[in-house]
């Protein structure tokens, strides 16, 4: 009888179910390193080649770096076993 009941109910499980899967796609892709990291790569070989000096590199490497550490604070903060979803 409770199943009965709880049918109207189910569309509004999936919606929040994928809901719940885009924002955890989001979140993964927004604390992905990599960009970061091919940023910065690319700012070295701005650099080498001529292309920004030595105080346009800083400035630019600065919120980059920022960015990195708060990456891997997130990713330090949620370490664990792997919830299956």
């Amino acid at each position: 009888m409770a199943e009965i009941l709880a049918l109207p109910a189910a569309p509004f499980r999936g919606v929040a179910w994928v809901l719940d899967k885009v924002a955890r796609a989001a979140e993964q892709e927004y604390y992905d390193p990599g960009p970061v990291q091919e940023a910065l790569a690319g700012l070295e070989r701005e650099r080498e080649e001529g292309l920004i000096d030595d105080e346009e590199f800083e400035q630019r490497e600065e919120p980059l770096m920022q960015r990195l550490e708060e990456i891997r604070a997130y990713q330090l903060g949620n370490v664990g076993p792997p919830d299956g979803t």
